[in-house]
């Protein structure tokens, strides 16, 4: 057997190779991260005259800078490992007392976890998961850019016009963003004719808000403290649009995270209050079921495990999350959670129990949280539909 490790990085990738007996076949090479050094490392390799299935080949998770060269390796027939970057983070300190960290050496403590170490090799994705994957993440970091001007959207209503937000159910919905985006000071507002601003609020809350809103908003306007500032109005116009086309392009990827979901036909989606973005969410970050041996390593990969500490006599009775897992797959189930509470009594009753025991609220959704896991679990292992619980 042969074991190859690769350091990624953004240019160019070191290598390292070892077979079962320790020695050594390939130390300090470096390839580019391009087609010729891909057919470099691959000819390296070959001159081995070992089939490929007697080739195991592990490279750290580093994230979009090693998508190519994994589905290099994958689309060559190699056994491919992916090594979580804490593990070899930890075998590289067992090591050595000696703070050193280089590319070179990186390689060559990834093929040797590859001999120590009992990984799963790398299953090669879908075409739907691998789609939602990229989805997902980039509707993650749209979310994140939009909830950053919805912030500044609100320190400019706080200094423009102040009392707005005492009368309205949120100045962030679209009936104020579209009303100020047209009259972005209390000047403006306090001026428009009555029955266009009537226009403007029943249009853009779909009749929610009617003459007598559009009444109280103006004469709140003639009495506001707010800041008539032109730069501040421009500023205000420039972050309503932002919004407005962050929420468009969210919008637009929420329609193709549908399209693929429906494709992909999932039973988690018969558990009620998972919609078709939280399912998107948490079906492509776990990916295949299969890599999981228990809903227990699917928790500790949401990062959704209680750290544990113990010395001697001392057991640590109140251990924080860990949180080391995927984000994106921890906010899914979280968001999951709390939203399947609102519809299935067992889950509620079971937050309710842990804070009847004392616990936070966000504590209790954990604890609920790991109760959705095993359900999700056991419904991907076995493609069977949730189904509600009988009342007695």
């Amino acid at each position: 057997m042969i074991y190859v490790g690769i350091d990624v990085a953004k240019d160019k990738h070191d290598c390292f190779a070892m077979n079962s007996d320790g020695e050594i076949l390939i130390e300090n090479f470096s390839f580019l991260n391009n087609s010729d050094g891909f057919n470099l490392f691959f000819n390296s390799i070959s001159q081995f005259n070992e089939s490929f299935e007697n080739i195991k080949v592990g490279l750290e998770a580093t994230g979009h800078y090693s998508n190519n060269i994994l589905n290099f390796l994958t689309s060559k027939g190699f056994n491919v490992f992916v090594i979580n970057p804490l593990q070899t983070n930890l075998f590289r300190k067992g090591q050595s007392l000696r703070k050193t960290k280089t590319d070179k050496l990186d390689a060559r403590f990834i093929a040797t976890m590859l001999i120590a170490d009992n990984l799963k090799p790398y299953s090669n994705l879908s075409y739907h998961i691998s789609e939602l994957k990229s989805l997902v993440r980039h509707r993650f970091r749209l979310v994140e850019e939009r909830s950053k001007f919805k912030v500044s959207f609100s320190r400019l209503v706080t200094i423009i016009f102040p009392e707005l937000e005492k009368i309205v159910w949120s100045i962030s919905q679209n009936s104020m963003l579209y009303l100020l985006y047209e009259l972005p000071s209390v000047k403006d507002i306090s001026e428009c004719n009555l029955k266009h601003l009537t226009y403007l609020l029943e249009k853009y809350s779909k009749g929610k808000y009617r003459r007598d809103k559009a009444i109280q908003i103006r004469e709140l306007s003639r009495k506001s403290i707010g800041t008539i500032s032109r730069s501040l109005s421009f500023e205000l116009k420039q972050v309503i649009q932002t919004i407005l086309f962050l929420q468009s392009q969210i919008d637009d990827i929420d329609k193709e995270l549908k399209n693929l979901i429906d494709e992909l036909n999932s039973p988690i989606l018969s558990i009620p209050g998972i919609s078709y973005v939280t399912a998107a969410y948490i079906l492509a970050e776990i990916g295949d079921i299969n890599n999981f041996d228990s809903p227990a390593k699917l928790q500790a990969f949401a990062g959704l495990d209680p750290s544990t500490y113990q010395s001697g006599k001392f057991t640590a009775s109140n251990s924080r999350m860990v949180k080391r897992g995927s984000k994106y797959l921890r906010w899914a189930l979280l968001t999951a959670t709390r939203l399947v509470c609102m519809r299935d009594k067992t889950f509620n009753d079971y937050k309710n129990k842990k804070m009847a025991e004392g616990k936070h609220y966000f504590v209790a959704l954990s604890h609920t949280s790991k109760k959705l896991i095993r359900v999700i679990y056991y419904l991907l292992k076995t493609n069977q539909s949730y189904q509600l619980p009988k009342v007695a």
